[in-house]
């Protein structure tokens, strides 16, 4: 979970699905974050030491009241309190099938990389909450035409070059997973634009919110 928390923009950029906010464009590819920031325990997971140090957290706040369990830990990613996985949160709910399949098989990729990683005694750089936010809040304004910090170059880089760079990063494992169509879709995500991109471009040749949504069901059922 330490180290996947690097790759949530990635996932969180492509998903970006929510430009709107009561009737109004809000410059924001996915604005559902900015209100959903407005809860505790939201955002970006700190780093954790061990597991041990997880469980410690979550029963401190179940013993003081704050929560009644640990599904009441609402961060972009976190350990499934009663499932043994770890759990994806940050997406906004992407506008067809093929979106948040090829989306859920990068997120399996990712930890089946890591994992591999582990095997082999090995991992991935864990960078610091405040420098992945950073990166977070250019996924939620720009979307899949973000520049994302590549923290180890200390630069800019375009989404598209990231995402390739990813591919590439978990490519030993699509195959082992059977996921590779799946994965590859992600191209097609870039080429038509995330889901917010499209509603702006249906709002912006009707001035009609009303298109927008019947757009909205049309992909939603699209290929089903």
């Amino acid at each position: 979970m330490n180290v996947a928390r690097y790759f949530l923009p990635h996932l969180y950029a492509l998903s970006t699905n929510s430009p709107f906010w009561e009737a109004r464009d809000t410059g924001f590819k996915s604005f559902r974050s900015k209100i959903f920031d407005k809860f505790p325990r939201t955002g970006i997971p700190p780093y954790f030491s061990s597991v041990a140090e997880y469980d410690k957290f979550v029963e401190i706040l179940v013993k003081t009241n704050c929560i009644d369990n640990g599904k009441k830990i609402w961060w972009d990613i976190r350990l499934h309190p009663f499932y043994p996985t770890v759990e994806f949160r940050i997406c906004d709910m992407a506008m067809t099938v093929d979106e948040v399949i090829c989306i859920a098989a990068l997120m399996q990729c990712i930890i089946a990389k890591l994992h591999k990683l582990q095997e082999q005694n090995l991992t991935f750089r864990t960078y610091r909450r405040v420098l992945i936010n950073e990166n977070k809040w250019r996924a939620a304004r720009w979307g899949i035409e973000a520049k994302l910090i590549d923290f180890g170059k200390k630069e800019e880089v375009n989404f598209t070059v990231l995402i390739n760079e990813l591919l590439e990063f978990i490519d030993d494992v699509v195959d082992d997973l059977g996921c590779r169509k799946e994965v590859n879709f992600v191209h097609n995500m870039i080429q038509q634009g995330s889901g917010a991109d499209r509603q702006l471009t249906v709002f912006k040749e009707t001035g009609d919110l009303k298109e927008v949504v019947r757009y909205i069901v049309g992909e939603t059922s699209k290929g089903l």
